[in-house]
């Protein structure tokens, strides 16, 4: 019973919240009706008013005998509402319904010498043309307004109508008729809001989408370097051990120093094991494809090889002098070619590839082009991460790539790899085909 009472209490506020504090706020652009169709649902609605304006206007003048002034001019100004509707929906809802009142108002009963005609005043006869223009300022309101706010404005013209019933007709014609006009706008309000929250998750979904396939290659690549960095320290450590023994009569500062190497080599080659080791951990891989050395340059000829063998013609050049470059510089260089050879293979079926390497002063240039396809691509599996992959690895070392369709119809990969040389090794290095 408290709760109920309660309830009757705060009805006025909120409907003084719903109906009256929002009258003078203009509908948002955003929800404007209709969206891209807002201009033709203006045509069609000025249409709409102005013909029922005019039906409206002979129904006050000939049936309420409201006169030539005053039936036309309360017409008008429902015509009006209808077309208000679109911009400010409850104050064009206020002004109709005024006006409906109004004219039950100042509706009069038929002149003696009207009293043959068949325009004579009859209660029981239903101003359609009003009727009409009241419901579609419902069902237009009810696209923008809140259900809640939509009833409440169905609530308040049904009290209106029936507390006229006495100088107009109103009666069950009238109650669902505009029921209806408010049950339509709101399904196809509810159905326009269902979808904007689809096509927004939509949005939310393929961002998501793109931030994981990110984090993702950003982590294989922190796995790969990984790998690349735990050798050399590895390397290092090790040296750092033998070293002693390859000198004769070595000092103790030496002794002392080259054991500090060691310990300082030891304790990174632990720390970056224990933030980056366990990338690895969620790699799916077995343990022997997992502990597999990190390929570099040298590995060009089998990664080829393997290419030509699952039938795609390939094709390369090398500019420049052949020399080593720094292990991430490899690596990335090795993984542009590969990812540049996959995509060609998916989405390229039976072209020509050509996979160049130039050897610049201050870096790496790679080039991988194929020429436009001989067959229709069979459809792809979702999205890839190639492209994204080459991106990263490139701007990781602060290079430069460039992708896109060349004018035969064919794709291209260009990728500039700064790089700083290491000192050449013992053992000789092989050139590329």
């Amino acid at each position: 019973m408290d709760r109920l009472v309660g309830t009757l209490r705060a009805l006025p506020r909120q409907l003084r919240d719903d109906l009256w504090t929002a009258a003078l706020e203009p509908v948002p652009r955003a929800r404007r009706l209709g969206g891209h169709w807002f201009p033709a649902i203006v045509v069609l609605v000025v249409f709409a008013a102005f013909f029922l304006g005019i039906a409206d206007a002979n129904f006050l003048t000939n049936q309420y005998f409201l006169g030539r002034s005053a039936g036309p001019v309360l017409a008008l100004i429902q015509a009006t509402a209808l077309l208000l509707v679109l911009f400010r929906p409850l104050l064009a809802w206020w002004v109709s319904t005024a006006m409906a009142a109004l004219a039950a108002l100042l509706a009069r009963p038929a002149p003696p010498e009207r009293l043959l005609f068949w325009a004579s005043h009859n209660p029981d006869l239903v101003n359609g043309p009003g009727l009409a223009l009241e419901a579609g300022v419902l069902f237009l309101a009810a696209l923008v307004l809140k259900p809640r706010a939509a009833v409440e404005a169905l609530a308040v013209s049904v009290v209106v109508g029936l507390a006229c019933n006495g100088v107009m007709a109103f009666g069950d014609v009238d109650i669902v008729v505009l029921t209806i006009a408010v049950l339509v706008g709101s399904s196809l309000r509810g159905r326009q809001v269902a979808r904007t929250k689809l096509v927004e998750q939509e949005e939310i979904t393929a961002e998501e989408r793109a931030r994981r396939t990110l984090l993702e290659e950003r982590n294989r690549i922190a796995r790969e370097l990984h790998d690349v960095v735990a050798h050399h320290m590895s390397v290092i450590s090790i040296q750092a051990q033998v070293a002693p023994h390859l000198v004769e009569n070595p000092s103790e500062e030496l002794r002392e120093n080259l054991a500090g190497i060691r310990q300082n080599a030891v304790e990174a080659l632990a720390e970056l094991r224990r933030v980056l080791g366990v990338l690895r951990s969620e790699d799916a891989l077995a343990d022997g494809a997992r502990y597999t050395p990190q390929p570099t340059l040298d590995r060009l000829d089998e990664l080829l090889g393997n290419v030509r063998g699952a039938g795609l013609t390939v094709t390369t050049g090398t500019t420049g002098e052949i020399r080593p470059l720094s292990p991430g510089v490899e690596l990335s260089a090795f993984r542009i070619v590969q990812e540049a050879l996959s995509n060609a293979m998916r989405h390229a079926p039976g072209a020509a590839v050509r996979v160049e390497l130039g050897y610049q002063p201050d870096g790496l240039a790679v080039r991988v082009v194929n020429t436009a396809p001989d067959r229709p691509a069979p459809p792809s599996q979702g999205a890839g991460h190639g492209l994204l992959g080459m991106r990263e690895r490139t701007a990781m070392l602060g290079g430069e790539l460039a992708t896109g369709p060349t004018p035969d119809g064919g794709w291209e990969v260009t990728a500039i790899l700064p790089a700083d040389t290491p000192k050449p090794s013992a053992e000789p290095r092989r050139g590329h085909p």
